[in-house]
């Protein structure tokens, strides 16, 4: 099979399909596919997170983070009752259990008021009056942190995507790409496709993408594993909000929590261990293909170094379900270890530079006729239509110019 398109797309995950959706809207009378390797969108990051509308608490007040969630909110919530999707927005509390934390809960409240977000601070009494199973010195309410299945999202925007005149394709694995000034021609198991225009939303596979039209970058995808539990249905009711830490700023993840999800059920992490696989979603995972791209990059090594000792001790607590269900009796004390119940895994895609330093912002690349999506960073699934905008506005500016 030989196609030819105008725009060619890769990756069937929420940043992929949020940008082929606007750039049909923006294109109707241009040929664009979509190409996902899996049977199923939204196979990887977006189908393994905790499905939390983020408000954007932790981002640095103008950014470019901060813009997108805060937006991200609004523009998810809006799609959610355009298409019939359900979601709700049962808030979030921030929780401080120690006087360290209690101090950078107090920093983080008026980085929420920077951000124009509506919040509430709560002293010990009332957090206890509003969630009698958890216990600290006081909170952060977040109001308009929502839940929803990031999976639903996703099917409705492919086919939004399809009824606008755009096609997906899906067990369509890219093997090699090759680019001239006139088109990039993308090998799939399906065959060739032809386009004018490239955009790669591949996630964890996003450095792969780029060595292979050859663009020459300085970062590498290291895979972080997330484990979660699930508390049994008994213990469904055991909050009314999202449960959060108080975060280590010095560290780039959120901490255990406890997430509603939409389905009723309720969820507790995730921790961050150091993935031995991109795609590692059960028991054992180890890819000697990964491993050997990690252990060649200079990054790697010194992101181990730097994160040793939280390393270590994230990896006790996988191995080790009591130290995992310690960082959770810390603010509710009511979870028993029988009541860590399995639950799959997701795995973050986080972009490491040579010299060490982890990826917190959006990293693109690019060649003549591609543009490549090398980091979008949390909350992607949020922001994503946000996100999809800017691209879709970078590929029209770019193709403007040629």
């Amino acid at each position: 099979m030989t196609e030819q398109y105008d725009y060619l797309i890769i990756g069937g995950g929420i940043v992929g399909l949020s940008t082929a959706w606007q750039l049909q809207q923006q294109c109707p009378d241009k040929r664009i596919v979509l190409l996902e390797k899996e049977s199923a969108f939204a196979q990887h990051q977006t189908g393994h997170n905790s499905g939390v509308i983020h408000a954007g608490v932790y981002y640095a007040p103008g950014s470019l983070k901060a813009e997108f969630c805060r937006e991200g909110v609004e523009k998810t919530i809006q799609f959610c009752q355009d298409n019939g999707i359900k979601y709700d927005q049962c808030g979030k509390l921030l929780v401080a259990t120690n006087p360290l934390e209690h101090e950078r809960m107090l920093a983080l409240y008026e980085r929420c008021h920077q951000n124009q977000l509506d919040v509430e601070l709560l002293d010990a009494a009332q957090l206890k009056e509003r969630e009698p199973n958890i216990q600290g010195l006081g909170a952060i309410l977040v109001k308009t942190t929502g839940i929803v299945d990031y999976r639903q999202v996703c099917n409705k925007m492919a086919e939004r995507f399809r009824e606008t005149g755009g096609q997906t394709l899906l067990n369509t694995q890219v093997t090699a790409m090759e680019e001239d000034s006139d088109e990039i021609r993308v090998q799939t198991n399906q065959g060739t496709f032809h386009c004018r225009y490239l955009i790669c939303c591949s996630g964890l596979m996003a450095d792969r993408m780029t060595r292979m039209l050859g663009i020459e970058t300085d970062f590498q995808i290291v895979p972080f594993r997330g484990e979660y539990y699930r508390l049994p249905e008994d213990k469904s009711d055991v909050v009314k909000h999202l449960i959060y830490p108080i975060p280590d700023p010095d560290l780039p993840f959120l901490g255990v929590h406890l997430t509603r999800m939409i389905d009723g059920s309720v969820t507790v992490g995730p921790n961050a261990v150091q993935g031995w696989k991109r795609e590692g979603y059960g028991k054992i995972n180890i890819s000697p293909t990964d491993i050997w791209d990690m252990v060649r990059f200079p990054g790697f090594w010194r992101v181990l170094k730097k994160h040793l000792f939280t390393g270590l001790v994230e990896t006790k607590n996988s191995l080790w379900k009591p130290g995992y269900l310690k960082l959770v009796q810390k603010y509710c004390p009511s979870v028993k270890l029988q009541d860590l119940e399995p639950y799959p895994a997701g795995i973050r895609a986080q972009a490491v530079l040579k010299d060490g330093t982890l990826v917190h912002d959006f990293l693109f690349a690019e060649s003549p006729r591609s543009l490549h999506v090398c980091n979008a960073p949390s909350p992607a699934a949020t922001s994503a239509i946000p996100i999809g905008r800017h691209i879709v506005e970078r590929v029209i500016k770019a193709q403007s110019e040629t």
